[in-house]
């Protein structure tokens, strides 16, 4: 289905071109010429469910590369084969606009929706009422997860749930900026709403939204505002915070938080998310996929925990609430299996995430173990008696990657095994090069079949329940600093389905072991720029990095914890694995020119680490990077473009007097970096 309307920005534009006013009907509170107008459309259930079919694409799937695994890069779980310049000082600055802040998926959402449910109202679509429903409560769900990128993006940000009329100032007043806590509360009212429409198994495949998926979205949304009001209290980026900025407009000089407070504010999204995290938790406690360690390399091996990750059917695993499906046939496709069999298209884990993942015992890598000890001298070393989950998901040299249809002819993208050691130093980004030695290969099949070129068909996971358990023990512990109610039970059940076992099941056994002084790489360590003294909320948190590694959560727990502060005073540097001194050293045989810091540097200096540096192989000023990652707290949330300023002030020029304020700490002037 074709958009119906453009957003808010684009229409404003064509009232202020040359400070004259212009009509703007036809694009904004009319339909396309061509388009079939709503008396002759929406009125069966197949239009129904073509209308909500048009907005899947907005959901978590594969896209170009390694895909939905590829969702970690730029933080310290990933890294790509360039850095990205919010680490930078001044590469980030305000924009004239801003692809980000648009209004044509919100609105396109409201116009279906709006259309769907009055002429369900009225009794004028024909067909299953149950379907229809349950297409109805799928887009209330498309816009409570529209609002909720937002969210994530800006922080405050306007309520629009109508389509607007063709009215210069009911389009100004739309684009005041609601506090996101407020925000918050309306994708949570859609998101019961999306529940009350739709049906509890409407698609046995779940191909198709569920109650389930909402309710879970709903945990992740009441668990993101929670701790993002909790470890930002007081600051300009919540509402009443000491600067925040919404307080200088007339219509929220007064405000107050629905609950009294901001305590109180935290204290009801993290009940929220507990109590939304423990419905799901129950329902799928006991069906979660099981590691059982083996990394398959032959016919005949199996492990339903990675193949849940790469399948091209993910029907047969319970925990996956909702999944997208490929197809060669119809012309679907990704390369997935291609980026697996390679280097995932340049993306490199760290050396913080594989040293966060605990050893088999159950303890951190620098405790003290029975009989062994951690050893990072190879990459093959380092997933010896290590969290199972690593120990599959982590290329070694010589695995074999595939072994399944090797006769498929047309499968000519597969890489027979992994080689000796990692090419750190190739320029195919595409093909070869390794950014930081570690790869992972989740998501992939060990099939020929699917390593066609440019027609992988492996399935996209969207959303799995193993998600609730984490949410319910973060949020649960958050309100009760204990291990009570389920927290405990619901950890062990995560451990043991991810393969540890006897004492090591117990997270009691890692908190004993737990130096906060020793896990300064990891940045869920910090809050506000400090680290954290809590060794069990600490733990929670890593035990949800180690088993949503590559699933595209890290960035937003990081800003929903504060968990970058500390890189305004301490430079930080992304490193892969140990390159010097160790056993991986003389398979390269560098000389000294490779590694002199010169813009042809082929590597980064021992002088600099025994572990690789991706971004720190150009030490010349010219490498933005050269001095490590840094941080401004203006970073947290993107800077509103000038231009929409401009469109909603009364005179087209005076910015103060638009009902939209700028970020904390960026200016208001373009092609700025931010102030703080």
């Amino acid at each position: 289905m074709k958009p119906l309307y453009n957003n808010i920005a684009k229409a404003m534009m064509l009232l202020a071109l040359g400070g004259t006013m212009a009509s703007c009907s036809d694009l904004l509170d009319q339909e396309p010429k061509s388009a079939v107008t709503p008396e002759s459309y929406y009125v069966t259930e197949d239009q129904a469910q073509a209308c909500a079919n048009s907005f899947y694409g907005n959901l978590p799937s594969h896209g170009y590369g390694y895909g939905l695994y590829s969702g970690d890069n730029n933080t310290d779980n990933q890294a790509g084969s360039g850095a990205d310049g919010k680490y930078a000082v001044g590469q980030w600055k305000v924009g004239k606009t801003n692809g980000n802040w648009s209004w044509t998926n919100i609105r396109n959402i409201n116009y279906n929706l709006n259309t769907l449910l009055a002429n369900y109202e009225k009794g004028k679509i024909s067909g299953s009422d149950k379907a229809i429903r349950q297409y109805i409560g799928e887009l209330y769900f498309f816009r409570a997860w529209a609002y909720f990128g937002m969210l994530r993006n800006w922080g405050d940000f306007p309520i629009v749930k109508e389509v607007l009329p063709d009215d210069e100032a009911k389009l100004v007043a739309e684009n005041k900026r609601q506090p996101r806590n407020e925000v918050a509360r309306f994708i949570l009212d859609d998101l019961d709403k999306a529940m009350e429409y739709m049906s509890d198994n409407f698609e046995s495949r779940h191909t198709r939204l569920s109650k389930d998926v909402a309710m879970l979205v709903k945990s992740r949304v009441a668990l993101y505002e929670g701790t993002f009001l909790n470890y930002f209290k007081g600051t300009p980026f919540v509402p009443n915070g000491e600067g925040w900025p919404g307080k200088e407009k007339d219509y929220l000089k007064d405000y107050q938080y629905p609950s009294g407070n901001i305590d109180n504010e935290i204290k009801y999204f993290l009940t929220v998310a507990a109590e939304s995290a423990e419905n799901i938790a129950e329902k799928y406690k006991n069906s979660l996929a099981f590691n059982n360690g083996v990394v398959p390399q032959k016919e005949g091996d199996t492990n339903e925990y990675f193949e849940m990750f790469g399948t091209d059917d993910m029907s047969k695993y319970k925990e996956v609430l909702l999944w997208r499906e490929y197809s060669v046939s119809q012309g679907v496709t990704n390369i997935i299996e291609d980026a697996v069999q390679r280097n995932n298209y340049g993306v490199g884990v760290t050396r913080s995430m594989v040293e966060s993942f605990l050893m088999e015992d159950g303890k951190p890598i620098y405790a003290q173990h029975d009989g062994y000890s951690y050893d990072d001298n190879s990459v093959s070393k380092v997933v010896e008696h290590r969290d199972p989950r690593l120990k599959i998901f982590l290329k070694t040299p010589g695995q074999i990657n595939c072994f399944k249809n090797m006769s498929y002819a047309q499968g000519d993208r597969y890489i027979d095994k992994e080689a000796e050691y990692p090419d750190i130093t190739n320029g195919d980004t595409g093909n070869f090069l390794y950014v930081t030695g570690y790869c992972l290969r989740k998501g992939g099949t060990f099939d020929r079949k699917f390593c066609e070129k440019d027609k992988s068909y492996n399935a996209a996971c969207s959303f799995r329940a193993r998600e609730a358990l984490l949410n319910y023990m973060e949020a649960e512990y958050m309100l009760t600093h204990s291990l009570s109610g389920k927290v405990l039970e619901y950890w062990k059940i995560i451990r043991q389905q991810a393969g540890f076992t006897g004492s090591a099941i117990d997270p009691n056994v890692t908190i004993a072991a737990t130096d906060m002084q020793k896990e300064k790489l990891d940045w869920g360590a910090y809050s506000a720029g400090q680290l954290l003294d809590d060794p069990v909320l600490y733990n929670i948190r890593r035990e949800r990095r180690d088993e949503m590694m590559g699933e595209n959560l890290r960035w937003m727990d990081l800003q929903r914890w504060r968990s970058l502060d500390q890189l305004m005073t301490t430079r930080y540097h992304i490193e892969g694995m140990k390159l010097w001194n160790s056993d991986m050293t003389h398979f390269y045989n560098f000389t000294a020119s490779d590694y002199d810091g010169s813009a042809t540097a082929k590597t980064s200096s021992p002088a600099l680490s025994d572990y690789l540096r991706p971004y720190e192989k150009n030490m010349t000023s010219q490498n933005l990077f050269h001095e490590g990652y840094t941080w401004h707290m203006a970073h947290y949330l993107q800077p509103l473009p000038i231009h929409e300023f401009e469109l909603t002030a009364p005179d087209y020029k005076t910015l103060s007097e638009s009902p939209l304020y700028q970020n904390p700490y960026w200016p208001m002037e373009t092609d700025a970096p931010a102030e703080k």
